[in-house]
């Protein structure tokens, strides 16, 4: 991809009264449009990155066994008013009467819209165990967004639920859908902390949450140094009594054992083998997928710009040609690089060459590649590595392997 013919707005302009670095860096580099405070549009670059990790995610969900769907954004309020979370959540609910003078929101969550599905679909144990996922935008009205997509009025979420005949089919699939949050984390690039949480609104009895120290957040945790553990109670470390450090987090996922507090409010029954009549036992599994962006940014930065890791990174590399002399033997060696598997984001454009550094060490894709003036007697490209800042001198025929390595790496 050419540089000069992309939508790529990036500034050097710090924008003013934003307090997250994660934030600024996301204005910075041309990834996000703010409309309003907790409204955002995703620019090229930014949905590039938001689609690779959705990918990401749907790679690990699926091969869990879980099954992509996509629900209505619009929800009538009486399956709420049966579980009884139009009021739990009313502060935070859009809602609205339309012209037929039906009441309704848009989804703030959807427990009570994925039960009605299966209640009308679901009758007898042998159509169980079944999970179900979507990735989808959820509204909320928010009464102080902050921190740029931490925490919004419209966002995206990937939200499993399963649905079992027996606890034991429950605690399978929770397990299931804890080992996937493990690998879809840690093949984002973060390096997260896994705890027991409260249900709070959502219900159920056991709850893990996923979280990721950062210098923003909305969440805190206590950790041990001499431990290396993190807890969730202030004070002294209950394994060695020493002194803990409080920590900011940010919460990246949540998964909950909801049981059936959905299924008996909503009346979402199955046969099971005696004939007997008994609510399906649900569990709910969910990831702040435009959350993930901020925290991977919050954790993978420095002074100059953003750190991708390179599984979801917007390219493999970016090219730099310094001089018009130049750009016929980059695009040259853009397309060898490209047949080979990478993806480059070539830099043409008539700008300097500290414009050109200084964007793409903003950027922050995995290696930076350097055309420059002693190539043409050399036939060596240098190479920047981002996050070490180590420098290499390549072949093309050395770079096409070094570039073919990473991107196997990257699966």
């Amino acid at each position: 991809m050419l540089f000069s013919k992309s939508f790529i707005p990036t500034t050097r302009e710090i924008p003013k009264d934003i307090e997250a670095k994660s934030h600024i860096l996301a204005l910075r580099s041309g990834l996000l449009y703010m409309a309003s405070a907790g409204i955002y549009s995703y620019l090229p670059l930014g949905y590039r990155i938001l689609k690779r990790i959705e990918n990401i995610i749907r790679k690990h969900m699926d091969a869990a066994g879980a099954q992509e769907l996509f629900m209505s954004a619009l929800q009538p309020m009486e399956i709420w008013q049966k579980t009884g979370r139009d009021k739990t959540l009313a502060e935070v609910m859009i809602r609205f009467r339309d012209r037929r003078g039906r009441d309704l929101c848009l989804g703030p969550t959807h427990e009570e819209m994925i039960t009605e599905i299966v209640k009308k679909n679901v009758f007898s144990y042998k159509q169980l165990p079944v999970i179900l996922y979507q990735i989808q935008t959820k509204f909320r009205d928010e009464p102080r967004p902050r921190f740029g997509l931490l925490r919004t009025c419209e966002f995206i979420m990937k939200d499993a639920y399963s649905f079992d005949a027996t606890e034991a089919g429950l605690e399978e699939n929770y397990q299931k859908m804890l080992i996937a949050y493990q690998n879809i984390f840690t093949e984002c690039g973060l390096k997260f902390v896994t705890t027991e949480a409260d249900s709070g609104a959502m219900g159920g009895n056991v709850s893990h949450e996923f979280l990721v120290e950062a210098a923003v957040g909305e969440d805190i945790l206590y950790y041990c140094p001499q431990c290396k553990k993190y807890n969730k109670a202030e004070g002294k470390c209950p394994a060695c009594g020493k002194v803990t450090e409080t920590k900011t987090m940010i919460e990246i996922g949540h998964i909950f054992k909801l049981g059936t507090k959905y299924s008996s409010a909503q009346e979402a029954l199955f046969l099971d083998q005696t004939g007997a009549r008994n609510p399906v036992i649900m569990g709910c599994y969910g990831i702040g997928v435009s959350r993930l962006l901020p925290a991977i940014i919050e954790t993978n930065s420095d002074d100059k710009g953003i750190i991708w890791p390179k599984e979801v990174a917007p390219f493999d590399a970016t090219l730099v040609v310094l001089g018009a002399a130049l750009v016929s033997e980059g695009l040259a060696l853009s397309q060898e690089l490209e047949k080979s598997g990478a993806s480059l984001l070539v830099d043409e454009r008539n700008e300097s060459a500290g414009v050109k550094f200084n964007d793409a060490l903003l950027l922050g894709n995995p290696f930076t590649l350097i055309l420059g003036k002693n190539y043409l007697s050399s036939k060596k490209i240098d190479v920047e590595i981002r996050r070490s800042g180590e420098k290499l001198s390549l072949t093309r025929e050395e770079l096409i392997n070094f570039l073919i390595a990473s991107t196997d790496k990257r699966g």
